[in-house]
């Protein structure tokens, strides 16, 4: 058996941050050769993973990036069981990698994403390397891309916890118009629309909320009369409430975001209109 130094075992150590006794024990049981242990290492954390998978990973971060000409958008969420192990800049490296290999790849979805090559590895062994360092359940989640003929703006908030998309129709922003898209991502973040515009919402959608909206006036004692008045105000606030365009702009009570959309336009002398957006936030359900 060759001879493992404490120097063959920090090199191990800094290459995988695995353990220094789970490093020492790789080495020996593979001769000291340090390719063969960085795999054993890999292998171990895989099967580690394996019994790890019924666990809860709920902290972590989504990470959102856009092409440098604002055509290509891409949002993954990366999870990890605790806070801890979501600021460590291992996992922080491992976060940008993978965002970063999605928006420059012609990956379309995570199982095209784990194959492609960033900084001398597959995503997949970037993985395997991140699942080597740590005790807890790490995975990624979900992602998504998208593509446009217009201009895509990307926003994260909340320290990775929060992250949006949003996609317009028109690519000849200013400075200034740039600065008003951001704006309106922060709209998303903060307001949580889940449609663009009033027109795009549906009479069943305005149905059920007409209808929870009555049952509520009615359990408070409201007579039936009052409580479908009641409920017929609820409709028009409804587009308030969940359609961005009808929104009011957070920077100004006096706007709706739609003013804003339509200043954007007259600035940038296109018919500018918000196409699509997408806001997940951290462990939600949002797709």
């Amino acid at each position: 058996m060759a001879n493992i130094t404490p120097q063959m075992v920090k090199a191990l150590r800094d290459k995988t941050l695995a353990p220094m006794g789970e490093c020492k024990k790789a080495l020996e049981e593979n001769n000291g050769d340090m390719d063969a242990a960085v795999e054993y290492l890999r292998k171990k954390g895989a099967a580690s993973a394996a019994k790890r998978a019924e666990r809860e990973a709920k902290e972590g971060a989504i990470v959102a990036r856009t092409s440098a000409d604002n055509k290509t958008g891409i949002i993954v969420e990366i999870n990890s069981e605790t806070d801890f192990v979501a600021k460590n800049e291992s996992f922080v490296d491992f976060t940008k990698t993978v965002g970063e290999a999605f928006i420059s790849s012609n990956a379309k979805n995570l199982d095209e994403l784990n194959q492609v090559e960033a900084n001398g590895a597959t995503i997949e062994n970037h993985y395997k390397d991140i699942l080597t360092k740590y005790g807890e359940k790490i995975e990624i989640r979900r992602g998504k891309k998208i593509t446009t003929n217009g201009y895509i703006e990307n926003y994260i908030h909340l320290g990775g916890k929060l992250a949006v998309l949003v996609e317009v129709s028109c690519d000849k922003l200013d400075d200034n118009s740039k600065l008003l898209l951001k704006d309106i991502a922060m709209q998303i973040a903060a307001m949580s629309p889940e449609f663009v515009d009033k027109s795009d919402v549906t009479q069943a959608r305005l149905d059920k909320e007409k209808e929870i909206a009555l049952e509520k006036a009615i359990s408070e004692g409201k007579n039936p009369e009052i409580a479908q008045r009641i409920a017929e105000g609820k409709v028009s606030k409804v587009f308030e409430e969940l359609c961005l365009n009808q929104q009011i702009f957070v920077k100004d009570n006096k706007k709706v975001v739609g003013d804003v959309v339509a200043e954007i336009g007259k600035q940038c002398g296109c018919d500018f209109k918000v196409l699509s957006f997408i806001r997940w936030m951290l462990g939600g359900t949002e797709e």
